[in-house]
């Protein structure tokens, strides 16, 4: 039997993050994240299609940002606490300015040229 779409999924996220999957076998829903990782409590959700105003908030980021700048999109829910909204941005982007080997957890700025 084929392997699972989103069992695939978190693997390559797993690798692209320097982390492993942990295996859902046995595990109820919120006793671990989907991947095991030395500084990130990662959960990966895999869909179909994802929602045209978030991708359109995330590309408006990324046309407007300047070589040295992280494209993010700030989600906030109308009447909760601002500290509280979520910030979306490319997982490439995030892998880039903050590693990938599962140690580091310094900011790196990535290298000129970089556009928007």
């Amino acid at each position: 039997m084929p392997e699972r779409r989103w069992k695939a999924t978190e693997r390559r996220i797993a690798a692209l993050l320097g982390g492993a999957r942990v295996p859902a076998t046995g595990r109820q829903r919120g006793d671990a994240p989907d991947l095991r990782h030395r500084w990130l409590s990662v959960e990966v959700k895999d869909r179909a299609t994802l929602p045209a105003w978030l991708l359109d908030a995330l590309a408006q980021a990324e046309a407007s940002a300047a070589p040295h700048q992280l494209p993010i999109a700030v989600l906030h829910e109308a009447g909760q606490r601002h500290d509280r909204a979520l910030v979306v941005l490319r997982l490439a982007d995030f892998v880039e300015w903050f590693g990938d080997d599962g140690e580091s957890v310094v900011c790196r700025r990535p290298p000129v040229g970089r556009g928007g």
